[in-house]
């Protein structure tokens, strides 16, 4: 991924170390891979077995939180690091971007935009964070309600994914994408649309909701836990800064949703250095601590400290959450 930082703040390291930080592997991507289909395949395996039970819908949310976290397998892929071998990193970059939706072609060039011009609103707009001041409440904590993003369909990605597939495409594809890529863009779109259309007339063909449930649904049904961890890269933020200490944190998360989170908790860390393979991000942590400001200890203490400032950005474009450097 070609991104270019040199007029951001970058924390002092030696060249040496990030080279052999940046080394990519396929065993760790592999096995990540591995336990993450096998996780998603025993939750929907049990969440079947117990149709009939309150148990079902917890098996249910599991899965849905599980495949939700699909985004978290998209990002290593997009940035050309979870494997080494460049065809295993496109097979599964494909498999990661139609489950969560995010059509691979528009989404490889917008988030290569959205590194190079972090939560920017002036000229280079950031339309992968959608900067929003104020922030709209009601929205926000929809976020996390199963299923709410059903109420507003025009919003869905899945939506998007339409609109492109019958040529009317998104800002961001006008900006980010040339015509050669664009066409790329557009027949992606009617092939994800025509799975989805098959899903559909292969439920009512069956007479079961189960296929939508298993293929179409599960990024609503387990968007919460997703969204509360996801959410946390840029939550509030200053915008406009060429800074990423004031503009992305970093959150200690359980070892579980690290595992589905890919290490991502690290974001800070990241969006420094996006070169570097998510399973030495702690590595690169340990490298650059001395420059940067405290992780978030918890969920717990990432809430507590930043969503009075997500209140406050409703009523105040300058009630935005002020990060404490340590220079």
């Amino acid at each position: 991924m070609d991104v270019n930082l040199d007029t951001w703040y970058r924390p002092k390291i030696d060249k040496k170390k990030i080279k052999e930080l940046s080394v990519k592997k396929d065993l760790p991507g592999l096995i990540h891979f591995f336990l993450y289909f096998c996780l998603l395949f025993i939750s929907g395996y049990i969440a079947y077995i117990t149709i009939g039970t309150w148990w079902t819908y917890l098996f249910f949310f599991i899965y849905g939180t599980i495949y939700a976290f699909s985004v978290a397998n998209w990002h290593e892929t997009v940035h050309r690091t979870a494997f080494k071998t460049k065809w295993l990193n496109e097979l599964f970059y494909h498999i990661s971007s139609f489950m969560c939706d995010f059509e691979g072609f528009r989404w490889r060039r917008s988030h290569t935009f959205h590194h190079t011009n972090t939560l920017q609103t002036q000229d280079d707009y950031d339309h992968e964070i959608q900067v929003s001041r104020p922030i709209e409440l009601l929205s926000f904590f929809l976020n996390f309600i199963p299923l709410s993003d059903l109420f507003f369909p025009h919003k869905l990605i899945k939506y998007e994914v339409i609109k492109h597939a019958f040529g009317k495409f998104s800002p961001v594809v006008e900006i980010t994408a040339s015509k050669i890529y664009q066409k790329k863009i557009l027949w992606n779109s009617r092939l994800y649309l025509l799975i989805w259309t098959l899903v559909i007339l292969y439920s009512f063909y069956i007479w079961s909701f189960l296929p939508i449930v298993y293929i179409i649904l599960p990024t609503y049904i387990g968007k919460p836990i997703w969204f509360a961890v996801n959410v946390t890269q840029h939550l509030a933020a200053k915008i406009d800064t060429k800074d990423h200490r004031l503009s992305t944190y970093s959150v200690k998360i359980n070892p579980i949703l690290s595992f589905l989170y890919w290490n991502m908790e690290f974001h800070l860390e990241h969006h420094m250095f996006p070169s570097v393979p998510s399973y030495n991000l702690k590595k690169l942590r340990d490298e650059i601590d001395d420059q940067l400001p405290k992780p978030f200890n918890s969920l717990y203490d990432f809430y507590k400290s930043v969503l009075p400032s997500v209140v406050g950005l409703a009523y105040n474009s300058e009630n935005y959450y002020k990060v404490r450097l340590k220079n």
